[in-house]
C-alpha cells in the first residue's frame, strides 16, 4: 500500500518555519556584533536555517494539510527548531565538543536548545559568566518562541493553510473550535500572537520600570527583556544563576501576575480585551485554575510559617510560598529561593503541583487544568451513578456537554503521562547507578516529572540553582526526547509510530 500522508507538504511547512527562524536569530546576532562576541556562531546558524529551510520548502505540492499532516508537522517542527537552535551553543561555547560537561558538547547543546524551545527551563549551564549576552538572550528567545507555539506564528504567516491551519492550531494549542474566534484561522493566529507580544511588552515596561525607580537595582533593560520573555512564556530560563532569587522582592512580586496570565487561556484573555469581564467567572476551568493556585499557596505558606528552620518574616514567607507555587504549577520553573531545603511536606506539595499545569490554550505545559477538571467531574458523576444507577447525567463544562469520547481521551492521556513519568524515573535511577551516581528516588522522580512535564528545576542535585550536568550524558540524551514528547503532548508521537497512520 502507498503512503497516505502528504509528507512533502509537511516537510515544506517545516522548512518555512526554519527559514523564518532567521528573524529571531538576527536579534542575538546584533547583540553579538555590538559586544564583539560569538558573531560567527549566530551568522552560521542563520546560514544553516535559511539554506535548509529553503530546500525543504521546495518539496511542497498543491494539496491542503489535513489531520495526518498536522500531526507530522507538530512533531517535526519542534525537533527541527531545537536542532537549529543548538548550533549557536556548539559554536559559541568556549569548551570542547568532546567535553561532556561543556555546552559545546552536542548532547548538551541539544539539551539546552530543546529545553528552551519546549519551555522546560532545565539547564546544563554551570558557569553563566562564561557565556556572552548573545548566547544568554538566545536561550530566552527560544523559550519565548516556544511559549505560545512556533506553529501559531507559521499559521499567521501562511494564510493559505485554510482547514489545515485549523487542524494545526487545535493540535498545537489543545483548544478546540479556534475558528470561532475569527472567521479565518490566520486572523486568529495573528490575534493571539498580538496578545502574546502585547503582554510581553507590558512585562518589559513593568520590570524595567522597577529598575528605573530603584525597586529592582539589577533589573536592567537586558534582564527586564529576558525575564519578560520567559515569564509570559511560562518557560523559566534566567540569565542569572540564581533565577528570580537573584533579584529584589519587588521584581519577584512583579513576575507573579505575568506567570499567571501566561498560563491562562489566551482566548479568554482576548475576551477580556473586548470588555467581557464576566467570562473568567463563567469559565469552570479558570475558576478551578485560580482556586488551585490559591489553595496550594495557602498550604505552602502555612507549612513555611510553621517551619522553625525557615527564618523569615511574614512578607518573605508569603512571597516565597506564593511565588514558587505559581512558578511550578504554571510550569514556569523560576525559583525565588532554593526550595530543596524546605520541609518534606512543602517539597512534596510542590512535586504534586508539577502535574497540574495551567489552562488549555495557554503557554503552559504539564497535564493542564482542563483535564483534571474533566477527571474530577467524571469521578463525581461515577459516585452519583453508583447511588442512582438509572439516572442519565451528562458531564458538563460551562454550558456545554463533554462528549464521552473526549472523557475517554482525557483518561487515556493522563494514564499515558503517568506511565511515561514512571518509566523515565526508572531510566534516571538505573542509568545513574550504572555510572556510579547517587541519585535518590525522590530526586529521580522530581527530575523525571520536571523534564517530561516541561517544568525545569526539580529537587536535590537538579534543584533550581543547580545544573542537569549531574546526570550522565546518556540520561540527558533520553531527557531531550522526553522534553520533546512532553511538549507536544504524547499523542502526535504515538500516532507517528503506528503503521496505520502512514498507510491505511
Amino acid at each position: 500500500m502507498r503512503v497516505r500522508v502528504d509528507w512533502r507538504s509537511s516537510a515544506s511547512l517545516v522548512g518555512t518555519v526554519l527559514r523564518w527562524l532567521a528573524v529571531p536569530l538576527a536579534v542575538p546576532l546584533v547583540i553579538a556584533i555590538v559586544d564583539g562576541e560569538d558573531v560567527l556562531a549566530f551568522a552560521g546558524a542563520i546560514a544553516v536555517t535559511v539554506v535548509v529551510g529553503t530546500l525543504l520548502e521546495r518539496l511542497r505540492d498543491d494539496r491542503d494539510l489535513g489531520q495526518r499532516e498536522a500531526f507530522l508537522v507538530v512533531a517535526a517542527v519542534w525537533f527541527a527548531v531545537a536542532g537549529v537552535g543548538a548550533i549557536p551553543f556548539v559554536l559559541a561555547d568556549p569548551g570542547s565538543v568532546t567535553d561532556s560537561r561543556a555546552l559545546a558538547h552536542p548532547v548538551n547543546a541539544l539539551f539546552e536548545s530543546t529545553s528552551g524551545i519546549t519551555t522546560t527551563g532545565a539547564t546544563v549551564l554551570a558557569d553563566f559568566g562564561a557565556q556572552s549576552r548573545a548566547v544568554l538572550l538566545w536561550r530566552q528567545l527560544l523559550q519565548w518562541l516556544g511559549g505560545l507555539g512556533i506553529l501559531v506564528v507559521a499559521i499567521g504567516l501562511l494564510s493559505n493553510l485554510m482547514v489545515g491551519g485549523a487542524q494545526l492550531m487545535e493540535t498545537e494549542t489543545q483548544t478546540r473550535n479556534v475558528h470561532k474566534l475569527r472567521p479565518r484561522i490566520a486572523e486568529t493566529a495573528r490575534l493571539i500572537w498580538g496578545l502574546y507580544v502585547g503582554l510581553t511588552l507590558v512585562a518589559v515596561v513593568v520590570l524595567y520600570g522597577l529598575y528605573l525607580v530603584g525597586a529592582a537595582p539589577n533589573m536592567d533593560l537586558f534582564n527586564a527583556v529576558s525575564h519578560a520573555l520567559t515569564s509570559v512564556a511560562t518557560a523559566g530560563f534566567s540569565p542569572h544563576p540564581q533565577s528570580a532569587g537573584g533579584f529584589s522582592p519587588a521584581a519577584q512580586w512583579a513576575l507573579m501576575p505575568f506567570m499567571t496570565l501566561g498560563a491562562t487561556n489566551f482566548i479568554l484573555l482576548y475576551a477580556l480585551t473586548r470588555g467581557e469581564w464576566r467570562r473568567p467567572a463563567e469559565s469552570d476551568e479558570f475558576r478551578f485554575y485560580v482556586g488551585f493556585l490559591a489553595v496550594a499557596s495557602l498550604i505552602v505558606v502555612a507549612l513555611l510559617a510553621g517551619d522553625p528552620e525557615f527564618d523569615g518574616g511574614l512578607e518573605p514567607t508569603v512571597r516565597h510560598g506564593l511565588f514558587n507555587v505559581i512558578s511550578i504549577t504554571t510550569t514556569t520553573g523560576y525559583a525565588s529561593v532554593d526550595y530543596t531545603f524546605w520541609t518534606p511536606a512543602a517539597k512534596h506539595l510542590l512535586f504534586l503541583c508539577m502535574f497540574v499545569g495551567g489552562m488549555a490554550g495557554s503557554t503552559t505545559c504539564s497535564i493542564k487544568t482542563i483535564r483534571w477538571l474533566v477527571i474530577l467531574k467524571s469521578l463525581r458523576r461515577t459516585l452519583f451513578l453508583a447511588v442512582h444507577p438509572q439516572a442519565v447525567r451528562p458531564l458538563r463544562l460551562g454550558d456545554g456537554v463533554v462528549e464521552e469520547e473526549t472523557i475517554r481521551d482525557v483518561f487515556s492521556y493522563v494514564l499515558l503521562a503517568i506511565l511515561i513519568f514512571f518509566g523515565l524515573t526508572v531510566v534516571v535511577v538505573v542509568d545513574s547507578a550504572r555510572v556510579g551516581g547517587a541519585i535518590g528516588e525522590f530526586e529521580a522522580m522530581g527530575a523525571a516529572a520536571s523534564i517530561f512535564l516541561n517544568i525545569g528545576p526539580a529537587f536535590g542535585a537538579a534543584g533550581p540553582f543547580d545544573s542537569y550536568l549531574v546526570f550522565p550524558t546518556s540520561t540527558r540524551a533520553v531527557m531531550v526526547v522526553m522534553m520533546w514528547i512532553g511538549r507536544i503532548e504524547i499523542i502526535p508521537v504515538l500516532v507517528l509510530l503506528t503503521p496505520a497512520y502512514w498507510r491505511s
